[in-house]
């Protein structure tokens, strides 16, 4: 069984195909091995908390849009961040709104970062880099 120690993958929540594809190429432009996995509605991210419990890796950071369906992302932060052995999982709201309330309510929430996503290619992996490098290889979690 895997305990709760935060490996190297990074979960990523996204519904935008077009948004995916290009948070999954940013990723892997690094040549990166780090593992990628993939939630495609606040439902299925939420199906994640389960499968940690039973024994599947915990991530490193969790990328969260805010828009998805069936379960927005900041109820789904809310769920994540309540939760007594994942709350500190470091999620990182990675959004098109720049919504002062979204914003705001992200961070009320306990998201560790608010970051509009960037819609010049270049200016994504640039931005995708410096996610990876802080939230996955700077920043120390709890063992």
């Amino acid at each position: 069984m895997t305990s709760d120690v935060p490996g190297h993958r990074i979960l990523l929540v996204e519904d935008n195909p077009v948004d995916l594809d290009l948070a999954l190429r940013a990723f892997s432009r690094k040549n990166s091995d780090r593992p990628i996995e993939v939630a495609r509605d606040g439902e299925e991210a939420l199906s994640f908390i389960a499968r940690w419990e039973a024994g599947h890796p915990v991530p490193a950071m969790i990328l969260l849009d805010i828009k998805l369906p069936r379960v927005n992302g900041l109820e789904v932060l809310r769920r994540l961040k309540s939760h007594p052995r994942f709350a500190y999982i470091p999620v990182v709201m990675l959004t098109t709104s720049g919504e002062d309330a979204d914003v705001g309510q992200a961070y009320e929430l306990g998201a560790n970062s608010y970051i509009i996503k960037p819609v010049n290619f270049a200016r994504f992996i640039e931005a995708a880099e410096q996610i990876e490098q802080y939230w996955c290889l700077l920043n120390e979690l709890p063992r």
